[in-house]
């Protein structure tokens, strides 16, 4: 495993957390589906950092002469400015966590319907890091129905907080184009894809490069 970290993270009450995925939900292997399903949990330890962490993502667009408004998204983007990105955000201090569905391998009901689909795999990432959520405000590339949305809030506080301890603190959901940490998840997503299926160039590298802020990556169902 690239990067991995065993250290705490501090608990700390502004502790943010951003999720974004890579890949879609379909199970249709055979008709265009994408293999491998991934959700990655980016976590800030405190505002300061990541607002740090968001206007240096926002200087970016401005030096690649982009509008605020345009978005960072790994799939579409080229080479040059993945590793220009990359290079922008690895010194900021987040840590982030990986599951990755592989969907041949998969079976069961609950993966037939998409929003079940990805509300488990959401419950995944958020069991491997649950150990170092604290109080954490979670924000989620918005998908689906304002029902869907209640669905999930609902889903991941019952899975997650206890009356001892309240991991998440709140979660809401904005479009990627208007969160510039969104879209380093969409990054840290992209790149964990990239890097299992290791058939494109430059697939490693990029993870490579941020590999110090990696705490776990996971491939489920593990054997």
């Amino acid at each position: 495993m690239i990067g991995c970290r065993n250290n705490k993270l501090n608990t700390h009450l502004n502790m943010l957390v951003f999720i974004d995925e890579s890949g879609d939900c379909g199970l249709k292997l055979d008709s265009g589906s994408s293999p491998l399903f991934v959700v990655a949990l980016v976590v800030f330890e405190d505002n300061e950092e990541a607002e740090a962490c968001d206007r240096k993502i926002g200087l970016l667009k401005r030096e690649l002469g982009w509008k605020q408004k345009d978005e960072f998204h790994f799939k579409k983007n080229s080479h040059n400015v993945r590793r220009a990105f990359i290079n922008a955000v690895m010194a900021y201090n987040f840590f982030y966590y990986s599951i990755v569905l592989d969907k041949a391998k998969l079976y069961g009901e609950r993966f037939k319907d998409k929003k079940s689909f990805y509300k488990y795999a959401c419950s995944l990432v958020f069991e491997s890091a649950k150990e170092k959520l604290y109080q954490a405000s979670v924000t989620i590339d918005e998908t689906g129905s304002l029902d869907f949305k209640k669905q999930l809030n609902k889903y991941l506080k019952i899975k997650m907080n206890t009356d001892l301890n309240r991991r998440i603190k709140h979660v809401k959901m904005q479009k990627s184009g208007s969160t510039n940490l969104l879209q380093l998840a969409d990054y840290i997503a992209g790149i964990v894809n990239r890097s299992i299926q290791n058939r494109k160039n430059n697939a490693l590298e990029y993870r490579t490069m941020i590999a110090h802020r990696e705490i776990l990556v996971q491939i489920w169902p593990t054997l």
